[in-house]
This record gives C-alpha cells, structure tokens and sequence, in this order.
C-alpha cells in the first residue's frame, strides 16, 4: 500500500473501537469496531458481501453524491455514463473541505491527489477495497470514508467503513477501524472534524466523529435519489443543508444549536419551483447556492436571515449540474454542468457579471423581462461535454489573477486563470490517472 502520510499536515485523533448500540425503530444498525467479520454480529455485514437479510450485494453503480458523479445508469436513480475503460472507470470525484486535495473512487479502487501542484499522493489498490462506489477524504488526515460501488466491490453499499491509514498492520482489515451499516444505500457521505453525516434516498442521520461514534440526529427528507447534501467545514458554524419536503425547497439546521434527539422543525428556504438538483454552502456556511433539475439558474441565499442575495444565469437551455463552488473568500463561484462549461460567477461585486444586451434597451415585456434582469457568468471555459467534472478555485496568483480547477471523469485536469476583466486562459492540462507516486517509479 501507499501511503499519503507525507502530506498531512495534522494527524487524526486516534478512533476508538467500542461500539456504539443504537435503540428505536430506523434504518441504521450498530456501528461496528475493527473486529475481523467472523465475530461480527450477522445483522451487521457492510464490510463483508451481504446486504439486507443475507442478500449479496451485486454490483452496483454509484449514485451522485453533492458533487460526487455517479458512473452507470441505474434504476430509479439520476447518474450519468461515463466513457472510461472498465478497469480504470472513475465512479466518482469528491475535493476535500478546503479544495486542496481530491480523492478519486474507482473500479481498480482509490487515488488521492494533490491539487496545486498536481501529484498523486496515494492511493488502494482494488486487492485491498475492491471497487469503490464513494470516497470522503477528512481535511488532510489519515481518515477516508469508503462505500462500496462498481463492478467488483469488496464493501457493502449499505455500509460506510472509516479507513485510518496511519494504523500499522498488512491487512486491510487492520486499517478498517468503524463501520457504520444500513439497510438501505448510501448515497452520500460528508465530513467534518466532530461529525461525520451519512445521506440515504430518504433520511440522514448524524454522528458525533470519530471518538466514540454515536448517533446525535436523524432527519426525514424528501426523495433524494442523488443524495444531497452539504456539511459546513467551519469550526464556527456546525450547518448542514439538504433538500426540503416540497418541491423546490431547501432545509438548513444548525447542529450546534439542536439538541440531539429532539424533532425541531429545521429552517426552510423555498428556492426553486422544481426540484434541487445541487447545492453548495460557502466555507463559513453564512451562503447556500442551488440549483434545480431545469438548470438555467443558480440562486443564493443567506443562511441567516433566508433571504435571497443573488440570481445567477447558467444559460437560457436546460443542463444538469454537476457541481457548484464557492472561492475560498466567497468573492467568485463556479459551477459545471453537462454542457461542457464550466461558468465563473462574481460575487462580492457583481458589476463584474455580464447582463443581457436588451439591459441597455429599456423597458421590456414581462416574458423577456427574467432575461433581462438576469446576471450572467463573469467568464467561462470548456471541458469536454460528454465527461461529467467537478470545479474548485485554485490558489491565488495575484490580486488580480484567480483560478478554477476542473477535475473530469475521464482523467483529465484542466487549470484556467481569469481576470476581473473577464479574460479566461488555461495555464495546465493533465491526465491525472497517468501520474503515480513517487513510490511507483
């Protein structure tokens, strides 16, 4: 195996190996310890071949997880095909919270990348995990989250499982140390450095992470067949967002304000007349972004006051987002979608964002007049249409030179800069499943 370690820059806490027994009437099981799966209660098979009821768990396809990518069409659920060679398929892209490293679930099993510059810096081998469905990095920390996924998965789609790399031993089964199992799939997984949330098709449930696991909520939700769902990373604002019971709508909770077990009502922002097909919370969690399954528009409110801030244009024809981005100091968002363009949006001052044309012709009619109002991306750039991709902001240059990272699904790693100006130019190109560790070499 090869270890990332060189790269981070603060270890996690130690996990502890009780487990954690849980009562009443839901979808969740016992959360299991590192104990080898011959001693392990039946009920709780996520880490073995079984599912539900002693069902094996056939091969499956990875629903799209906030800006995860799915990798096959599956009954009931919305993903997208991807054009990868079977023994190198990406099955989904996740950055971790503040957009310097990826992490990569594939069929041949885990890569971890550094960003800026690029450079694997580890990676399991599918003898060790088998293929996998989704991959959660914690920060820069010795913690992945795994589910199992693909065409060949060794883990149990219903179950999550914590890999501690920094634990000594040989055996996969040496760094699996918690086990979370459901009887249900998991569809999303998000991290943070005292919670980790875990999304199903129609419920999500909160634990407190990763000493001494226990579960602290458990929400409803509405059909959420792409499991989404966003964590605020702030060590000040513990926020969670996920879509509302109606149509369109957005509900936000303050973990650190609701009392674990209670049923208060979260606070619900209505902001789409169809259903939310992304959202993004910015790193302090005082703005969420979405989107609906129409595409066209991105819309921001505060998550304070519920209030909408700004309505952003995509395009005038619908798309299905694949993913929206926040910059690290909330000046720009970016967003990418099946299009083939990835769309930059000024925030902190949007005279920067262009407007219509028919803007300087006056008063228009009511059915141009939404058009007309609208604020259209500042810059944008291509990537290839036919390969889903996740986006991120890249380091600053300078002042006035930022950039946007584009991460696809057939391996390739796009870098461009923009000005305030609008001008928007690729400065790096890359195939990242073709750069190995140094360990490789």
């Amino acid at each position: 195996m090869h270890l990332w370690l060189a790269l981070l820059q603060r270890p996690g806490r130690p996990v502890s190996r009780a487990a954690a027994a849980f009562s009443g009437r839901d979808e969740s099981l016992p959360v299991t310890d590192s104990l080898p799966p011959e001693v392990r209660p039946d009920v709780n098979t996520g880490a073995g071949r079984q599912g539900p009821r002693g069902q094996k768990t056939g091969p499956r396809a990875a629903p799209t997880a906030g800006v995860g990518i799915g990798n096959a069409r599956r009954s009931g659920k919305q993903s997208w095909t991807m054009t990868q060679q079977p023994l190198r398929g990406v099955t989904s892209l996740r950055f971790n919270q503040d957009q310097s490293c990826f992490c990569c679930a594939m069929e041949t099993g885990v890569r971890i990348y550094n960003v800026e510059p690029l450079m694997e810096k580890g990676h399991l081998d599918h003898e060790q995990v088998g293929s996998m469905g989704l991959v959660e990095m914690l920060h820069r920390s010795n913690l992945l989250a795994l589910v199992g996924g693909g065409s060949s998965p060794k883990f149990s789609e219903i179950s999550v499982l914590i890999w501690d790399d920094a634990r000594e031993g040989k055996d996969s089964k040496d760094k699996l140390v918690l086990e979370f199992t459901f009887t249900k799939p998991v569809l999303a997984v998000r991290v943070r450095h005292d919670k980790i949330v875990i999304v199903l098709r129609n419920r999500i449930y909160v634990y407190s992470f990763p000493d001494n696991p226990r579960k602290l909520f458990e929400f409803d939700t509405r059909d959420n067949p792409k499991g989404l769902c966003d964590l605020c990373p702030s060590l000040e604002k513990q926020l969670l967002v996920f879509p509302g019971h109606k149509c369109g709508s957005l509900q936000l909770v303050d973990l650190a304000s609701t009392k674990p077990g209670t049923s208060s009502a979260p606070f619900t922002i209505n902001a789409h007349q169809s259903d939310v097909a992304c959202v993004s919370l910015n790193q302090p969690g005082t703005v969420v972004a979405s989107a609906s399954q129409k595409g066209t528009l991105i819309r921001l409110f505060d998550t304070q006051s519920k209030e909408k801030l700004v309505e952003l244009r995509r395009g005038t024809d619908p798309a299905t987002l694949y993913c929206i981005n926040f910059s690290h100091d909330s000046s720009f968002l970016c967003a990418s979608s099946d299009k083939g363009t990835v769309h930059i949006f000024a925030l902190k001052d949007t005279r920067l964002n262009r407007r219509s044309a028919l803007a300087r012709v006056g008063k228009v009619g009511p059915m141009i007049g939404q058009y007309v109002d609208s604020q259209w991306s500042l810059a944008s750039f291509t990537v290839p249409a036919e390969s889903a991709c996740i986006c991120a902001f890249g380091r600053n240059t300078s002042k006035n030179v930022n950039s946007v990272i584009a991460i696809c699904v057939d391996g390739t790693f796009h870098k461009y800069v923009f000005t305030p100006d609008g001008n928007c130019n690729r400065e790096a190109f890359d195939v990242y499943l073709d750069i190995c560790d140094d360990d490789d070499f």
